[in-house]
C-alpha cells in the first residue's frame, strides 16, 4: 500500500472521529451560550524550499481565538501522507513533481468546560522540485603548462556526494574532442591556448551541478627559452618563389612548439647581421656556397643555411612518394639545414616503421623509417650550446 493510499484509510478515520460533535450538550433550564468558534484569519504557509533532501516547515497562520493547539496533516496531490504529521516534514524521492501543502487543524479548549472546539485551515499548493547540490572546493588542474606535458583534474569537494562526475576538458572554453578522462596530455592544439576542465555532478533525486576549473594561463612550450638566436633571410639568383611566403613560413616552423623551439632554443629573424642566415637560393646557386653542396639538394656552409628552391617548390621524389605535403617537406628542410647549423650530423633510419630523425636525409630516402618534419626526442639536444 502506497504512503497516500495508507494515509488515506487513516484519514477517513480521523475525519470520521471528527464528525462527532464536541460541544457540550446543554443542559435543561440553563441559559444557552454561543458555540465558540475557531476561525483561520490568516491561511497557514510552507516555509522554506520544498526540494528534495531539504525540510519544509508549517506555518500555522493566525486564528480566532488566539489561544489554540495545532495537529498537521501534510497532503501530496490532496492526499494525506504516511506519517506526516509534524510541522516539518522532509520531500522524499517520489514526492518530485507533486503536489504540496499543509493542513492545519487548531483547536480551542473552554478553560472553564473543558468543552473544545475545532477549526481546519490548509495552505496554498507547492510543488516539490529536485534539490540542489554545489561544489564547496572548486575543482582544480594540476601540472606544468606547456606543450608535450600532462595536467591532471583535481574535482574538488560538493556539499552532497555526487553519484558519478562527467568530465570535459576545454580548449579556450570549447569542448575538447575525446578528453573526458583524469589526465589530458597537451598537444600541438592546445599550444597556446587556455585550458580548463568542466565537470558535471549527477545524484539521484537533485539537479545536475555543473561547474568550471579556472582556466589556466596560454600553453607554453616544452621548455622556456634557453637561448635566443637571430637570423636573416636572403636570396641568391633568380627568385620565383614567393619571398614573403618564405619568411613567414620559416619562422613558423622556427616557432613551432614541435621544432627546435621545443629545445628551448628561440629564434627572431633581423633586417642585418644575425647569428646566421637563411637562404633561398636558385638550385644553380647553391653549389656556389661549397664544392660540397649540390644543385639537386639544399644545404649548409658555415652560418648559412641554404634552401634550395627548386625544393621549396616541389619537395623531392622520395617524399612524394610518401604522400607527405609541401609544406611539411618546407618544415623538415628547414629543420634539417638549421639542425646542423645547430651542431647535428646526419642520422640514420632507427627501426623499420619508426619515425625518422629529421636529421635523416629523408629528401634521399628514408630506409623503412617513416616521414618527419620534427626532431625526435633523441635530438632534442643542441651541441652548439652544449
Amino acid at each position: 500500500m502506497t504512503r497516500r493510499a495508507h494515509r488515506g484509510l487513516l484519514w477517513v478515520g480521523t475525519l470520521l472521529a471528527m464528525a462527532v460533535p464536541m460541544t457540550a450538550v446543554p443542559v435543561a433550564g440553563a441559559e444557552e451560550t454561543p458555540e465558540p468558534v475557531v476561525v483561520s484569519t490568516a491561511p497557514p504557509t510552507v516555509q522554506g524550499v520544498p526540494a528534495y533532501g531539504e525540510v519544509v516547515t508549517a506555518d500555522p497562520g493566525d486564528w480566532e481565538p488566539s489561544e489554540v493547539t495545532y495537529r498537521y496533516q501534510w497532503l501530496l496531490d490532496g492526499e494525506p501522507l504516511v506519517e506526516a504529521d509534524r510541522r516539518r516534514y522532509r520531500p522524499q524521492l517520489e514526492d518530485i513533481g507533486d503536489r504540496l501543502r499543509v493542513q492545519v487543524t487548531a483547536t480551542a479548549t473552554d478553560p472553564e468546560t473543558g468543552e473544545q472546539t475545532v477549526g481546519q485551515a490548509t495552505s496554498e499548493t507547492v510543488r516539490v522540485v529536485r534539490g540542489t547540490f554545489t561544489s564547496e572546493e572548486r575543482p582544480s588542474i594540476d601540472g606544468v603548462r606547456r606543450y608535450d606535458h600532462t595536467l591532471v583534474l583535481r574535482h574538488g569537494e560538493w556539499s552532497r556526494g555526487p553519484d558519478r562526475v562527467r568530465v570535459q576538458w576545454l580548449r579556450d572554453g570549447d569542448p575538447v574532442e575525446g578528453a573526458t578522462a583524469q589526465r589530458h596530455h597537451l598537444g600541438l592544439q592546445d599550444f597556446g591556448k587556455r585550458i580548463s576542465v568542466r565537470l558535471t555532478a549527477v545524484k539521484e533525486g537533485y539537479r545536475r551541478s555543473v561547474v568550471t576549473t579556472a582556466r589556466t594561463e596560454r600553453i607554453g612550450h616544452r621548455v622556456p627559452t634557453r637561448h635566443t638566436v637571430t637570423y636573416r633571410v636572403e636570396t641568391r639568383g633568380k627568385v620565383v618563389a614567393d619571398l614573403g611566403v618564405f619568411k613567414k613560413q620559416v619562422q613558423q616552423t622556427f616557432d613551432d612548439p614541435r621544432g627546435w623551439r621545443g629545445s628551448g632554443v628561440a629564434f627572431r629573424r633581423v633586417s642585418s647581421g644575425g647569428s646566421f642566415v637563411v637562404v633561398l637560393s636558385e638550385a644553380s646557386q647553391v653549389p656556389t656556397f661549397s664544392s660540397g653542396c649540390s644543385a639537386q639538394w639544399s644545404c649548409r656552409v658555415g652560418d648559412y643555411v641554404i634552401i634550395n628552391q627548386m625544393r621549396w617548390l616541389k619537395a623531392s621524389p622520395m617524399w612524394h612518394q610518401t604522400r607527405g605535403t609541401i609544406r611539411d617537406y618546407r618544415h623538415m628542410v628547414t629543420n634539417h639545414e638549421t639542425g646542423h647549423w645547430l651542431g647535428h650530423d646526419h642520422r640514420g633510419c632507427t627501426g623499420r616503421g619508426n619515425l625518422a630523425p629529421v636529421m635523416q636525409q629523408q629528401s634521399k630516402g628514408l630506409d623503412g623509417c617513416r616521414p618527419n618534419p620534427w626532431p625526435t626526442a633523441a635530438e632534442r639536444h643542441v651541441p652548439r650550446f652544449g
